[in-house]
């Protein structure tokens, strides 16, 4: 696939119709037909077929659509990326596990960017078992987040921040007040952010030690939205204490007590061992650790609306 056929594939997409995707691309229709067959032959897929109604696509062709967009931002990004490497910017790549991005990375990247004016930083979510991997190939510069499961020597592990992980419910919810046993919590609804669905992290071994099956798991984009369900009272949540402390102060949450409601763990930097490890990547290694870091990440910076420049799988800050 090249970036010109998925042009001409997304424009059709887009506008219904090979000629009017051709008067968009300012090209012609053949052209546009021609590029559309070669996607076919390499895929070995019809994509869409024309009816009196319009255009019907497959199911092979709706997947292709959404992966031609992401594709096509990529390549934005990495022209950019290139242009502005040749102005003498650096561009350090941060994979983060979900919980980590949504509540402290914000503030981290926030504070650590403003410290270098030729320095780029993008952030992406990673499922935390592929860390090390990532750091291998180089997908990555530095990961945040659990630690590995098992050491490996070509990565340099680091701790970041201890955190604690609560649970947490609505007021009105039956167990509010009360010390609820193990088995109590494991017959709870768990409305869970996508931390839940790794292979590591507190909130993973949270679940694990209660035994929560996963018929009793709701998982929601976001560890937020799950927060905003379980003070609807439509059950249990288990959150950051510091992104909750607010809300139960405030009477609009509950925090279970006892030992099995709450679990700590400690957040860790990887980079490649040295000499591999980019600078940048070193730098906030170090950095991360500082009380003005862990400050920035439990209360956060606010990234301005002229700073922050969403794509397909991560964010830029620079």
């Amino acid at each position: 696939m090249t970036p010109t056929q998925l042009r001409a594939y997304s424009a059709v997409v887009r506008r219904g119709s090979v000629k009017l995707a051709a008067a968009e691309l300012e090209v012609s229709e053949s052209a546009v037909s021609l590029h559309i067959g070669q996607l076919r032959k390499e895929l070995g897929d019809q994509l869409f077929s024309r009816t009196a109604g319009g255009l019907t696509f497959t199911p092979g062709g709706l997947r292709l659509a959404s992966r031609a967009t992401e594709l096509l931002g990529l390549q934005d990004i990495t022209v950019l990326e290139v242009s502005a490497a040749g102005q003498g910017r650096r561009l350090l790549r941060v994979g983060a596990s979900s919980l980590f991005a949504e509540h402290a990375a914000p503030g981290l990247i926030e504070l650590f960017a403003g410290r270098a004016a030729d320095l780029d930083l993008e952030l992406s979510v990673r499922n935390p078992c592929t860390f090390v991997e990532s750091l291998i190939e180089r997908a990555i510069d530095i990961a945040i987040g659990p630690p590995p499961l098992s050491p490996d020597p070509a990565v340099s592990c680091r701790p970041v921040m201890y955190y604690r992980v609560v649970t947490v419910a609505s007021p009105d919810h039956p167990l509010a007040g009360t010390q609820p046993t193990p088995r109590q919590l494991r017959e709870q609804t768990w409305l869970l952010g996508p931390s839940a669905v790794s292979g590591s992290g507190a909130l993973r071994t949270l679940l694990r030690r209660l035994g929560v099956p996963d018929d009793r798991q709701q998982i929601f984009q976001s560890h937020a939205a799950a927060l905003e369900e379980a003070k609807r009272g439509r059950g249990v949540t288990a959150a950051l204490s510091f992104t909750v402390a607010p809300e139960v102060r405030k009477g609009h949450l509950v925090q279970f007590r006892g030992p099995h409601a709450a679990i700590e763990e400690v957040w860790h930097s990887m980079t490649l061992a040295e000499p591999a490890t980019p600078s940048a990547a070193g730098e906030l290694a170090r950095f991360a650790s500082t009380p003005r870091a862990i400050q920035a990440m439990m209360r956060g910076t606010g990234v301005g609306v002229a700073r922050f420049k969403p794509s397909v799988h991560v964010t830029l800050w620079s």
